[in-house]
C-alpha cells in the first residue's frame, strides 16, 4: 500500500494515520487540518469510531508555533493543564482530567506514532525529541474507556503523529527573544512503493532566566516499503536527540519579588545533559479485505545526568544531588482488526515491554554554589527490571442505525526485580492480573448530533526503584490503585461548519499514591475523586474567520486518607490541580497573503500542599499573537509575540520535603515574559 498524504480539512487522524473524514456525528472534535492517508480506510480502527472524548490538533495549528519544548503544543487542546517547571531539560509536562504534572502522579500515557513513549516513572521526556515541523497531528483521548493501553493510561493518552510519506521539503528558520535561534528541516519523498522521510532540528536559547541556556538537536528518519499488491507495508523509524541545559533553580517569594529573572548563586553549577534514542520496526498486513494486522517492535533509550540544588539551608535535608538515569525499553505490540460484517468489528491486541532501568543519586555537602566535583555520598545506586505483558479486546457493534455499542476488556501483568546488597533481590509488587473492563455507547439520532456515555477502569501501580515499588524485606504488599471513570456528553453541530461538545465526567480511585522516584518520596492519597465539566466550541464563523473556545471545570479531592501527622485529609483538594482551564483561539485569513491569529489560555490557582494550608498559587491569563505574510506560494514569514501583555506568572510548589518544618515555604519558577520571534518558512 502506497501512502499519498493529503491536507484534508476536518479529517481525523488516528494513531496509525487513519483515513476518512470523520462522520458528523462522531464525538471527536478536530481543530485545523490533518494530513491523512486516503488508502488506509480498511486498516486499524479510527479512535473517533471507537472512543468518545477525542480531540485532534492539526498540523496547521502546530507547525508555525514557536515553543521551547514540544509539550507546550498540547496546551492548545481543551482541558489540558501545562505544568511549566522550566528547569532546563526538566521543563514540564501536559496533563488533563485533573491529574497534575508534578511528577508524583503521572496519569497520562504518551505515544509517538503509536509507540509507548513514557519513561519508567511515567514522565513525558521523550516528547522533547519531536519538533513542531515534524508533527502531522496531536490526538488526545480523555477518560478511562480506551483499552488499547495499560501502563500510565490512568486519565487518558496523547499520541503525537509525525509525517510519513508524501513529497515535500519544508524548512523553518527562527530568531527571537532571549537570543533564541532555531532551524528545522523536513524532507519526504515517495515513489514506486517506497516512502522516505527525514527530519533535523537544532535549537539554542539563552532563556528568560539566568543560567537557563539551552542547546538541543534532534535527527530522525523513516523508511517504508509497500508491496505491489498493497497488502503489506514494512518500515523502519530511527530518531536521536541530545540536550544540554543549565538550570536556573527555584526562587523564594522574596527572591521572586526582587528579580524574577535571576538564578540564585546556589544554582550556578546546576545543569542537565540528556540523550534519548528511538528505533522501531513496523509491519502492517492486510490479510484479507476485512482483516488487518499491525505489528510494532520498538526500542527506547533514555540517559540523563542532572545536577540540581533545591535550597540554601545548610541544616535541612535539602538535596544537592547528581541524579543519573539510564533506562532502556524493548517492546512489541500487535493488533488485529476484523470487520466481521457491516455491523460488527472486533479489535484486539497484545503487548509486552521489557525495561532495564538504572538510577543513581549522589549527595553533596553544603556549599554555595554546590561543588559537584567534590567526593559525593552515594544515596542510591539501583538497577531494576520492570516487565509488562498486556492484552485487550473490544468490539464495535452497530446495534441499530443510530446506536453504537463498544464493550472492551483489558488485562495487564507486571514482573520485575531489583538487586540488593549481599546478592539478594527484591521482587516487584505482585499485583496479579489487573482487570480493566470498559464500555462505551454513542446514540446518533441525527447526522449532526451524538449523545454518548462511557464507563471504564484503569489503574495506577508504583514505578521507580525507590519507595514501595519493590518488596524489600519486611514491607507489606501494595495493591494496584483502581480508577473507575464514567462520562456522559453530547456533541452537535450548531452550524454546518462548527462543532460543540458538552461533557460531564467523574473518576474515582482506590489507594492512590503520589510517588516521586527521583527523590524517594511517597505520599499516600488514599481514595480520591476527580470530576469535571468540559465545554468546547470550534468552527468557522465566516469563510475567513475561525474560532475555537474551550472551558473545563475540574476538581480533584481526597475522599479518605490520613496525612503524615495523623490528621484526616478527607475533603482536601489534591495539590497542584487548578479548578479551571480555558483556551481561546481566533484565526483570520485576510487573503492568500495575510493571516492573523490570537491565542489565549487561562489556568486557575491551586493548593501546593496536601492539607491545603499554604494558600493557592499558579493562576494566570496569557495571550499570544501571530501574523503570517506569504511572500510567494512557497515562502512566508511568521511573526509571533508570546505573552503580549507581559504578565507575570509562575509555577509554584511547596518545599516541605527538604526544609525543617519551621522553615517550609513555597518555591517558584517564573514563567517567560513577553517574547517576540520571527521565522522564515521555505517549502520546496
Amino acid at each position: 500500500m502506497t501512502f499519498k498524504l493529503l491536507p484534508v480539512a476536518h479529517a481525523l487522524a488516528l494513531a496509525t494515520l487513519g483515513s476518512t473524514l470523520a462522520h458528523a456525528a462522531d464525538p471527536a472534535i478536530v481543530m485545523g487540518e490533518v494530513r491523512v492517508s486516503a488508502q488506509r480506510d480498511a486498516g486499524a480502527l479510527r479512535s473517533s469510531r471507537v472512543l468518545t472524548s477525542v480531540d485532534v490538533l492539526g498540523a496547521d495549528k502546530i507547525e508555525d508555533k514557536n515553543v521551547t519544548n514540544s509539550w507546550e503544543l498540547v496546551g492548545q487542546l481543551p482541558g489540558v493543564q501545562l505544568t511549566e517547571t522550566r528547569m532546563g531539560a526538566e521543563s514540564g509536562k501536559a496533563s488533563f482530567r485533573a491529574f497534575n504534572g508534578e511528577g508524583y502522579i503521572n496519569g497520562i500515557k504518551v505515544l509517538i506514532d503509536g509507540i509507548p513513549s513514557n519513561v519508567n516513572s511515567g514522565n513525558q521526556r521523550f516528547i522533547d525529541m519531536i519538533f513542531p515541523l515534524e508533527v502531522d497531528y496531536i490526538e488526545v483521548v480523555r477518560g478511562t474507556n480506551d483499552p488499547r493501553y495499560g501502563l500510565h493510561n490512568i486519565g487518558g493518552n496523547l499520541n503525537i503523529g509525525t509525517r510519513q510519506g508524501g513529497n515535500y521539503f519544508d524548512s523553518r528558520f527562527t530568531y527571537g527573544s532571549f537570543n533564541t535561534r532555531e532551524v528545522q528541516a523536513a524532507y519526504g519523498r515517495e515513489a514506486d512503493g517506497f516512502a522516505q522521510n527525514y527530519f533535523v532540528a537544532r535549537q539554542l536559547t539563552d532563556s528568560y532566566r539566568a543560567n537557563g541556556d539551552s542547546n538541543k538537536y534532534t535527527v530522525g528518519g523513516k523508511w517504508f516499503v509497500t508491496s505491489d499488491d498493497k497488502a503489506v507495508t514494512a518500515g523502519l523509524v530511527v530518531r536521536t536527540y541530545q540536550h544540554t541545559s543549565g538550570e536556573p533553580g527555584f526562587l523564594t517569594a522574596a527572591e521572586l519579588a526582587a528579580d524574577r529573572r535571576q538564578s540564585p548563586r546556589k544554582n550556578a553549577n546546576d545543569k542537565t545533559d540528556r540523550d534519548m534514542h528511538h528505533a522501531s520496526a513496523h509491519l502492517d498486513w492486510h490479510i484479507t479485505p476485512n482483516a488487518f494486522l499491525s505489528n510494532k517492535l520498538y526500542y527506547n533509550k533514555y540517559k540523563d545526568d542532572r545536577r540540581v540544588t533545591f535550597t540554601s539551608n545548610p541544616e535541612g535535608n535539602a538535596p544537592r544531588q547528581r541524579r543519573l538515569w539510564d533506562e532502556e525499553q524493548l517492546g512489541f505490540m500487535s493488533t488485529l482488526t476484523w470487520r466481521a460484517n457491516e455491523r460488527v468489528t472486533v479489535d484486539g491486541g497484545v503487548n509486552t515491554e521489557r525495561q532495564d532501568n538504572g538510577y543513581r543519586r549522589l549527595r553533596y555537602n553544603f556549599a554555595i554554589p554546590t561543588d559537584f566535583t567534590t567526593p559525593a555520598r552515594i544515596q542510591n545506586d539501583d538497577r531494576y527490571k520492570f516487565n509488562n505483558v498486556g492484552a485487550y479486546v473490544q468490539a464495535v457493534i452497530k446495534a441499530t442505525d443510530t446506536i453504537q455499542l463498544v464493550p472492551g476488556y483489558r488485562v495487564d501483568r507486571f514482573t520485575g526485580n531489583q538487586p540488593l546488597a549481599g546478592g539478594t533481590s527484591a521482587g516487584l509488587q505482585d499485583y496479579g492480573w489487573i482487570k480493566q473492563p470498559k464500555f462505551s455507547m454513542v446514540w446518533s439520532p441525527a447526522t449532526d448530533i451524538s449523545v454518548y456515555g462511557n464507563w471504564g477502569r484503569t489503574f495506577q501501580i508504583l514505578t521507580g526503584s525507590v519507595g514501595p515499588a519493590y518488596l524489600v524485606p519486611g514491607q507489606a504488599p501494595f495493591d494496584a490503585s483502581v480508577n473507575t471513570g464514567k462520562e456522559v456528553g453530547v456533541k452537535l453541530k450548531p452550524t454546518a461548519r462548527s462543532d460543540l461538545r458538552l461533557a460531564i465526567w467523574r473518576q474515582d480511585a482506590t489507594g492512590e499514591v503520589a510517588n516521586m522516584p527521583a527523590t524517594g518520596t511517597t505520599v499516600g492519597l488514599g481514595e480520591t475523586r476527580r470530576e469535571g465539566l468540559d465545554f468546547q466550541l470550534s468552527g468557522k464563523v465566516t469563510d475567513k474567520l475561525e474560532l475555537s473556545l474551550s472551558h473545563s471545570l475540574q476538581k480533584a479531592e481526597v475522599l479518605k486518607a490520613t496525612g503524615a501527622n495523623g490528621v484526616s485529609l478527607a475533603g482536601k483538594e489534591v495539590f497542584s490541580t487548578p479548578r479551571h482551564i480555558t483556551n481561546v483561539s481566533l484565526d483570520y485569513k485576510h487573503s492568500d497573503t495575510w493571516r492573523f491569529g490570537l491565542q489565549g489560555r487561562s489556568q486557575g490557582s491551586y493548593y501546593i500542599d496536601n492539607p491545603n494550608e499554604q494558600g493557592k498559587f499558579g493562576g494566570f491569563v496569557l495571550f499570544d499573537a501571530n501574523v503570517r505574510y506569504a511572500i510567494s506560494a512557497r515562502t512566508s514569514i511568521d511573526v509571533q509575540i508570546k505573552n503580549i501583555a507581559d504578565r507575570n506568572y509562575e509555577y509554584a510548589w511547596y518545599d516541605n520535603f527538604f526544609w525543617p518544618a519551621s522553615q517550609a515555604q513555597p518555591m517558584f519558577s517564573s514563567g517567560n515574559g513577553r517574547a517576540a520571534y520571527i521565522s522564515l518558512n521555505v517549502k520546496l
